[in-house]
């Protein structure tokens, strides 16, 4: 039985991007309908549409790969884009095992989770940002601020809808209303 992106999303199942190899998905039928099996092991391959531009005394961009250029039609009308990138700086055997920090590098920080907290390190280092857009022009989109490094890889770029931000009913812990912010 042919199994279709559709019937993955259906499922719940997130799948990258156009031309992502997906390795560790088992389908079988159960009563007829196909099921599907995620390992553990599964590997996705990403590859980088771009980088960031990060130079003092410059507005930070976001540059393409020319390739990827055409992807940019119409997002001059939107006010703000999710920029989805890469923590290259922390990607190390090590620091991808870490599951818990203090977040901010604050020992004062509560030892928490990885996934309830922004910290660098992680499993997967898919970072977000939300900037707001100064300028799209040819492969390069200018955005007020960025908290990535110069020639951060760049994963994906969508626009930011106002149902992406809750109105009510968001709540933090007490570390994380305020304080200086160190590494992790």
């Amino acid at each position: 039985m042919p199994v279709s992106r559709r019937w993955f999303l259906a499922q719940g199942a997130s799948l990258a991007a156009a031309g992502t190899a997906m390795v560790g998905w088992a389908v079988r039928t159960k009563g007829g309908e196909p099921v599907a099996e995620l390992s553990p092991d599964a590997t996705y391959t990403m590859h980088p549409i771009g980088r960031v531009v990060a130079k003092k005394d410059e507005p930070p961009r976001i540059v393409l790969f020319d390739r990827y250029a055409g992807g940019l039609l119409g997002l001059d009308g939107w006010s703000h884009v999710d920029v989805f990138w890469w923590f290259d700086k922390s990607d190390t055997p090590q620091r991808r095992a870490m599951l818990q920090v203090h977040p901010r590098g604050d020992a004062k920080n509560p030892l928490t989770g990885v996934f309830a907290c922004r910290s660098p390190v992680r499993p997967n280092l898919i970072a977000l940002t939300v900037c707001k857009i100064v300028s799209v022009e040819g492969s390069v989109v200018t955005v007020d601020k960025i908290d990535a490094f110069d020639g951060t890889p760049v994963l994906d770029l969508k626009p930011f809808t106002p149902p992406d931000e809750p109105r009510e009913g968001v709540r933090v812990p007490d570390w994380a209303r305020g304080g200086p912010r160190k590494d992790g």
